[in-house]
């Protein structure tokens, strides 16, 4: 091997090395954009109100002696969305309730496929202002739910309206969207 052809290797050697520190270094950074979403989506959501599973829908709320306001009545309406193949709805499209007061509605999911599958629900509410006041005691976003092949589940949702919620909100519309969480959990045959 001649002068020109180690001088030629030593170069590209030294540039195949630039280029390996570069795609390291782009590696690196991807993995640190990809590691910073999930909390950049959440505090994302929680500025604009936008699918907000608020500290208070992940805490339980003990019942307390609250004053039931039978001056007002606030209409609660119902609604389901589904990102993954079962269909979700709930049993009634809404309920008229006095502040203060216990209600429950049910929401009945159910599994079309032919396979186990891990699902969760998000709430939202509308108007936005409304969602500090909406008290959750029991219900089903509480947790991940695992849904066996072709099984039907209706969950419930306990809840009551905080008197403190401005009159002049008349409707609340509180919404789930259900999806599937991770992975199948067993490969539909091919």
């Amino acid at each position: 091997m001649d002068a020109k052809q180690q001088a030629r290797k030593q170069r590209q050697n030294r540039s195949n090395m630039r280029m390996l520190g570069k795609l390291m270094l782009i590696a690196v950074m991807m993995f640190g954009f990809g590691y910073s979403l999930v909390p950049l989506y959440k505090k994302i959501c929680e500025l604009t109100g936008i699918n907000v599973l608020a500290v208070q829908e992940t805490k339980l709320v003990e019942a307390g002696n609250t004053q039931v306001d039978k001056t007002r009545t606030v209409r609660v309406e119902f609604d389901a969305n589904t990102q993954g193949p079962w269909r979700f709805r709930p049993m009634n499209s809404s309920l008229d309730v006095h502040p203060g007061e216990m209600a429950q509605v049910v929401y009945e999911v159910v599994n079309t496929q032919g396979r186990s599958m891990q699902a969760q629900a998000i709430p939202s509410y509308a108007p936005q202002e409304a969602a500090v006041h909406f008290r959750k005691l029991e219900c089903f976003c509480f947790k991940q739910q695992t849904l066996g092949a072709n099984e039907t589940r209706k969950m419930p949702v306990s809840f009551y309206i905080d008197p403190a919620l401005p009159k002049s909100v008349k409707t609340i519309t509180l919404s789930y969207t259900f999806f599937e969480v991770g992975a199948a959990t067993k490969k539909q045959a091919s």
